[in-house]
């Protein structure tokens, strides 16, 4: 059986030295870090996601802040708070969470909030540093920073000559994905809806990242002995053999078979779900080491 990576342990790991880093940042001098969560309207799973993120940025002595705004929020009135939040020097990460309502251009907010202070790394110039390589100065989505260094724990920092295939091509995961990989000195293939013989191409993966949101998708037999696989997906699907009307959560990789041919193996849930939390701090704390003229922490 595969080596299952214990993305709760690995996050935990993050969460201590955020800790750590934000005390020797005071110790400095410096300002502590400072995150801005911003959410607009009632979606309960968005309610959830904020609830996390601000625990989790006062158990790491940061300077917490939360905008809760009614879903009638006009698109002018959200970006004046962002305007704001730019301009506050104790905020070094500024978080608007998604979904936004309807009647407000997501694209639009996301490219008002400070390259410098997009924790998030959604805007245009972050992406752009991270297709570059210019990886010191460059914020990088969450989900795939988190994944990146689960793979590192098993296989090390470079990557040279292994394979790696990225099943989703998506701004959020997929593509990011496919440039750390690259960046690690992979050989990469992002593949999507329209690959043809997608399991056979799967099978090439010495790395295989599957983030495409369809439960179960990626086979046993899709898997290269050996190989390690990131799971990223997370759906939830009806469990009557747990009663009625009940459900379980489960990725996009058929774990219970996978996990008899890989290397090493993300559950979900477990996995890649607890690092994004814990990168959004490893973010911010950077990004207030970087505002006090001091070099990037490493994770």
């Amino acid at each position: 059986m595969a080596e299952v990576i214990d993305g709760k342990s690995v996050a935990e790991d993050v969460v201590q030295k955020v800790k750590a880093l934000t005390v020797e940042l005071s110790a400095k001098g410096a300002t502590r870090p400072g995150l801005a969560v911003v959410i607009v309207g009632e979606d309960p799973a968005s309610q959830v996601y904020v609830a996390s993120k601000s625990r989790t940025a006062k158990e790491c002595g940061f300077h917490s802040l939360q905008h809760t705004l009614p879903a009638e929020t006009t698109e002018a009135q959200l970006l004046e708070i962002i305007g704001d939040l730019n301009a506050d020097p104790a905020i070094h990460g500024i978080l608007v969470q998604l979904p936004l309502p309807g009647h407000i251009d997501a694209g639009k907010v996301i490219q008002t909030i400070a390259p410098e202070k997009d924790v998030d790394g959604f805007h245009f110039i972050n992406v752009g540093k991270l297709g570059t390589g210019e990886l010191e100065t460059a914020f990088v989505p969450c989900t795939p920073a988190g994944s990146m260094l689960l793979i590192e724990r098993v296989r090390g920092k470079d990557l040279s000559g292994l394979n790696a295939v990225v099943v989703g091509r998506s701004n959020i995961v997929g593509k990011p994905m496919a440039n750390l990989l690259l960046a690690a000195n992979c050989t990469v293939t992002i593949a999507h809806s329209r690959t043809r013989d997608l399991p056979a191409l799967a099978r090439t993966a010495d790395i295989l990242v599957a983030a495409v949101g369809r439960p179960e998708m990626v086979k046993g037999d899709w898997v290269k002995p050996g190989a390690t696989v990131i799971d990223v997906g997370i759906n939830r699907i009806p469990a009557p053999e747990k009663g009625e009307g009940k459900s379980r959560l489960v990725g996009d990789v058929a774990y219970a078979d996978a996990a008899k041919v890989a290397g090493a193996i993300t559950p979900v849930p477990g996995g890649v779900g607890p690092m994004t939390i814990a990168m959004l701090m490893a973010n911010t704390v950077a990004s207030a080491y970087l505002a006090a003229g001091l070099k990037r922490p490493s994770f």
